[in-house]
């Protein structure tokens, strides 16, 4: 449908600045709304992702043009937000143009990533026949790694080549052609539902927090402080004793509080419930 001319098209250019606005926002919307219908696949995609990187897997975006940087975007989050490897979530992006067609880079990305049976592949492209994604998909399948793809484009080669397809018709753009606009939105979404979906089912956030964000810099350091008395209803004098001794762990911290135990055998109980502060704490069963 990006191609597709929309239906205020003719149009456009006579209408005043904000009621261009008001269209695309209105078009960004349904863009959203359209997610909701692909809520079943995102939810297989990350309960099988989740799996796969508890057992040491790793997660592996492949896209061109927007739907690449939209992916490297949400990789690149992933460290500073959960507090997870930075290679545990890695993003191959082709550039713009012919790159796009390049389907021999495809190929070599997706060799270079060196996928097995316990990792990831997720192909990103709007159309759902991007050269450089249908070629790292495939040879992420040789490998037998699990394969998702996502498009906005239902019943294209993308999702046909995947093992789970996540495909929402995001509808007419506002600018035929600009992918960058409600196909970008729906494909970001459904990106952030993919990673933040995956990190709280392996326990990198607790109650809704960020419990393993790495506390670099002063504002950081605040937000750790903050959950860990939120989370302890303790002083801000104990709050600053236990991240000293936690060596700014939020997580640490929040376990060395509620059970009264030192920093090793929090930690000892923590890598016992693989990180996961609810396991650790008798709040649910373990994975």
């Amino acid at each position: 449908m990006s191609e597709t001319a929309h239906p205020s098209a003719e149009v456009l250019d006579a209408l005043t600045t904000r009621e261009l606005l008001e269209i695309m926002h209105r078009e960004d919307l349904r863009a959203v709304e359209s997610v909701q219908a692909a809520l079943p696949a995102i939810a297989e995609a990350v309960e099988q992702i989740s799996a796969r990187l508890r057992s040491d897997g790793r997660l592996h975006y492949f896209g061109a043009g927007t739907s690449g940087r939209l992916a490297t975007l949400d990789a690149a989050e992933c460290p500073t937000t959960f507090g997870v490897a930075p290679d545990l979530v890695q993003a191959h992006a082709a550039g713009d143009g012919v790159a796009e067609d390049d389907h021999d880079q495809g190929t070599d990305d997706s060799r270079r990533a060196s996928l097995g049976p316990r990792d990831v592949a997720v192909g990103v492209s709007a159309s759902g026949r991007t050269a450089y994604v249908l070629a790292a998909v495939a040879e992420a399948r040789r490998a037998g790694a699990l394969v998702v793809g996502l498009s906005c484009a239902p019943g294209s080669p993308l999702g046909a080549a995947a093992d789970i397809a996540i495909e929402v018709d995001s509808g007419a753009e506002v600018v035929a052609g600009s992918t960058r606009l409600k196909a970008g939105t729906a494909q970001k979404v459904i990106l952030n539902m993919i990673s933040t979906g995956v990190f709280t089912r392996l326990g990198h956030t607790y109650r809704g927090r960020m419990v393993d964000v790495v506390a670099a810099n002063e504002k950081l350091r605040g937000r750790a402080a903050r959950m860990v008395r939120e989370l302890t209803g303790c002083s801000d004098d104990r709050v600053d004793a236990a991240l000293h001794d936690a060596g700014g762990s939020a997580k640490l911290a929040i376990m060395m509080l509620r059970t009264g135990i030192d920093a090793a055998g929090a930690s000892v109980r923590l890598s016992a419930a693989h990180g996961d502060l609810a396991v650790a704490l008798g709040e649910k069963g373990g994975a």
